[in-house]
């Protein structure tokens, strides 16, 4: 090489990408923190919307839960052989000596009882030392009620995050993010403005589009990947809401499936909870987060597609998401109704015992609602397929990237 060549070279060198990085990096930042920021006052006020005369719904006629912690066991009483031997059932009391942790006596000391009484096929743990409790204090004395286990939970959900963090390191970050926004939005809107006679309908889309924009928003960023994921998504919620809607009509719900339901219709003081409307809502927001896995998962792949491809059609850069489609379709149609079964599975072994025949399971309304979660979470998988595929292929074929140019000869 000459040396005329090697100062071309040295002059054809780009520094762009070296004195730009700065700039990028404070812009991403600065994109980054506003997103986090809006996401959190958006909740914030949600909540402040949605939660007014909360407080009024909610039964106060409930005392404040007392906990303790067991220090050691004291006696435990024989089973009552001739209740056993007649009835199939074992009944004994154990008594123990627990210490309060919380409620109005804390750091008190008391002798309590737990009376074990079930069926024999049903084994239920004996108290044991060091064993955090539920307890109730009646005129006869004090009793156990249950076991806290918010603690090992919490535990649990705390080693979730670390192994996240550890194995994403900031796409982590990201994910645990959007899951804590995610579920403060369900939690902390969602549910108070249902009790305080919000509009189902409104409300449930209204958190799915939050969750959908916040979420592809953190994890993957302002780009076109997400834009085209976030329109592809809503695309199949949209489908999953309209298929509920008219099934709703043609199944005749009332949307009590249950007691619970039951008891919900006359619970707020404000207006009558549309319970046909909280199925709906159940469809769209469990249908949600698989519809948009598979968005996602489609404009990363046909972005890829796009970017190592160079130069390629609509046609065939739609083709190839509708290839992708068809793989992703049969795993993730799978997943929403495998998901759904094992929701309610003891209810449908329930119902399958007591039920003359299969036809007549699948009349109730209570499996009919579990079916048409499956299936119009399915539909909305399907639709979300060809529908993010165009329109990645629109969007992608219009916003050239650097790479792109670079292949075609660096004209823009």
């Amino acid at each position: 090489m000459t040396d005329k060549s090697r100062i071309e070279c040295k002059t054809n060198i780009d520094y762009s990408d070296k004195t730009m990085k700065p700039k990028n990096f404070m812009k991403i930042n600065f994109t980054y923190i506003c997103t986090i920021v809006v996401s959190i006052l958006l909740v914030f006020i949600g909540y402040k919307i949605s939660a007014k005369g909360f407080a009024d719904v909610k039964d106060r006629s409930q005392q404040p839960p007392i906990y303790g912690k067991v220090l050691k066991v004291i006696d435990k009483s024989e089973p009552d052989e001739g209740l056993y031997n007649f009835a199939n059932i074992k009944s004994y009391r154990v008594t123990f000596e627990a210490k309060i942790t919380k409620g109005a006596q804390k750091g008190k000391t008391i002798a309590a009882t737990q009376s074990v009484n079930n069926t024999v096929k049903v084994s239920v743990r004996d108290v044991r030392k060091g064993d955090y409790i539920t307890l109730t204090e009646t005129p006869a004395g004090w009793y156990f009620t249950g076991y806290i286990r918010t603690y090992k939970l919490l535990i649990l959900g705390l080693l979730f995050v670390i192994s996240v963090l550890v194995f994403g390191g900031k796409k982590g970050l990201n994910t645990v993010l959007s899951l804590g926004l995610t579920c403060a939005a369900v939690f902390l809107v969602f549910i108070p403005s249902i009790l305080t006679g919000k509009n189902v309908y409104v409300m449930a889309v209204i958190v799915c589009l939050y969750t959908t924009i916040m979420t592809l928003s953190l994890v993957v960023g302002f780009n076109v990947k997400s834009l085209t994921a976030a329109i592809g998504c809503m695309s199949g919620v949209l489908v999953t809401g309209i298929i509920s809607l008219i099934m709703d009509k043609a199944l005749f719900f009332t949307g009590i499936v249950d007691e619970h339901t039951r008891h919900l219709g006359s619970a707020s003081f404000y207006a009558p909870i549309n319970l046909r409307g909280i199925i709906f809502a159940g469809i769209i927001i469990g249908a949600m987060g698989a519809i948009m896995d598979v968005a996602m998962s489609m404009s990363s792949a046909l972005w890829e597609v796009k970017e190592k491809a160079g130069k390629i059609s609509f046609k065939e850069l739609f083709r190839s998401g509708l290839n992708i489609g068809r793989d992703v379709m049969g795993t993730m149609a799978n997943t929403l109704v495998l998901a759904y079964i094992s929701s309610s599975l003891s209810i449908v072994l329930m119902l399958s015992i007591y039920s003359a025949s299969i036809s007549n399971l699948f009349n109730s309304e209570m499996i009919a609602v579990e079916v048409l979660q499956a299936l119009a979470g399915s539909f909305g998988i399907l639709s979300a397929m060809p529908l993010t595929a165009f329109f990645c292929s629109t969007i992608y074929l219009k916003n050239k990237s650097p790479r792109t140019d670079t292949n075609s000869g660096g004209k823009q």
